[in-house]
């Protein structure tokens, strides 16, 4: 028998009061974690990380980005990104007429949430359970300090939002491999996890390419590479970068590929990245990857490749490159 979650445990303590009647927003889920103790054709999942998105809507849930009107009651599954964490609260509190219930892992701040809340609002005793808390308390005012001002800008000219990667500055293995690119490219390009669109508009500085795919899973990001790149060559995709399919193949493959689930450090992650881009090209392609240099790619390209090699790198990153796409993987 599956162990209770946090939230089903909370809500048949009947401590929280949930309306009978009206939508529930759920901000912010996670694939796989268990909303089954709320009433489905009530919950309108709020998420911009694409994956997450199409689990829920393959589940039968109702997916947006961004709420739409007046909820009964909300629950924040709270991200790591501090900044983004508040924002999420501060928002639930704006839309909300009922109970907002925060849920959180300890490694991902929620004492420091709980903390914070209780300085704004009349919150409920927290409830503790597998290395997390959840707690609740009636939505209304005091939380406006916690909703961003906008897009920030930051060195560049570049526009970034909470909780998006390297939000506070160019992230340095992003800016390695921008400084080693080759000249030419190639005609047709993709970008995987383009982020906020660094690697992206570095690579557009080339007038031979034709165009470039940025494809990007976090919304918020891509919101942001939207306005950071005016190219018309650029076409931005809001997709899972392992999933994702060109409808020619591609010349060069460019990527930063994220390497972490939460907190824990998960090459596999990169893995996917990398056997996702040799089925994007063609055979006279290449990819360009920086990752950091303790995170182990080589044999992933290798069985992917049938030439690779490191093409430079520090005590911190390394640029793998890989020509020959396997055609056993078409």
């Amino acid at each position: 028998m599956a162990e209770k979650s946090r939230l089903t445990i909370a809500l048949g303590t009947g401590d929280v009061d949930l309306p009978e009647v009206g939508r529930i927003a759920v901000f912010g889920p996670r694939a796989g974690m268990d909303l089954s103790a709320l009433p489905r054709e009530r919950v309108h999942v709020l998420t911009g990380f694409k994956p997450d998105h199409d689990a829920f809507g393959g589940l039968g849930f109702e997916c947006d980005v961004a709420p739409e009107g007046r909820y009964s009651a909300a629950l924040v599954c709270l991200p790591r990104a501090k900044a983004l964490a508040r924002a999420l609260v501060a928002q639930a509190a704006s839309v909300t007429d009922g109970p907002v219930i925060v849920d959180g892992a300890k490694t991902d701040g929620v004492e420091s949430v709980l903390k914070d809340c209780r300085k704004r609002a009349d919150v409920s005793a927290p409830l503790s359970k597998a290395h997390g808390k959840i707690f609740w308390f009636t939505a209304g005012p005091g939380f406006e300090d916690w909703a961003p001002d906008g897009p920030a800008e930051i060195e560049g000219g570049f526009l970034t939002a909470p909780g998006v990667f390297s939000a506070d500055g160019i992230d340095p293995a992003s800016e390695l491999l921008a400084a080693h690119l080759p000249t030419k490219l190639g005609a047709r390009v993709a970008d995987l996890g383009g982020g906020w669109g660094y690697l992206s508009a570095r690579a557009l500085d080339r007038d031979s390419i034709e165009e470039l795919h940025l494809v990007e899973a976090d919304h918020a990001a891509l919101a942001c590479a939207r306005r950071n790149i005016a190219d018309p060559r650029a076409q931005l995709h809001w997709e899972d970068a392992t999933r994702w399919k060109p409808e020619t193949a591609l010349d060069t493959v460019i990527m930063n590929p994220p390497f972490h689930t939460e907190r824990t450090a998960d090459p596999s992650i990169g893995r996917a990245f990398i056997a996702a881009a040799a089925d994007m090209l063609k055979p006279s392609g290449q990819l360009w990857l920086v990752a950091n240099r303790h995170l182990p790619y080589e044999a992933a390209m290798a069985g992917c490749f049938g030439q690779v090699e490191e093409v430079t790198g520090n005590n911190r990153f390394k640029i793998l490159r890989g020509a020959r796409p396997s055609r056993k993987r078409r």
